[in-house]
């Protein structure tokens, strides 16, 4: 599944994908993956990119439009 919210949650917030995946200590190389939808992004991960941005789960997963978290 490509998830193009965190591609755009990135660029939005003027992140590189390396400052990113050093968030998430994990390889710029997998973290690009997940914004591909090469590889399939964790639970843990999704969640921690809600928080990183300060949205929702739902909208990172793309069940929302509303990107405020309720």
């Amino acid at each position: 599944m490509h998830f193009q919210r965190i591609e755009d949650l990135r660029v939005d917030s003027d992140k590189t994908q390396i400052e990113v995946a050093e968030y998430l200590n994990m390889h710029r190389a997998v973290y690009r993956r997940y914004e591909k939808g090469e590889r399939e992004i964790p639970v843990w991960a999704v969640i921690k990119l809600a928080k990183y941005y300060q949205t929702s789960t739902d909208y990172i997963l793309g069940l929302t439009n509303r990107r405020e978290p309720k």
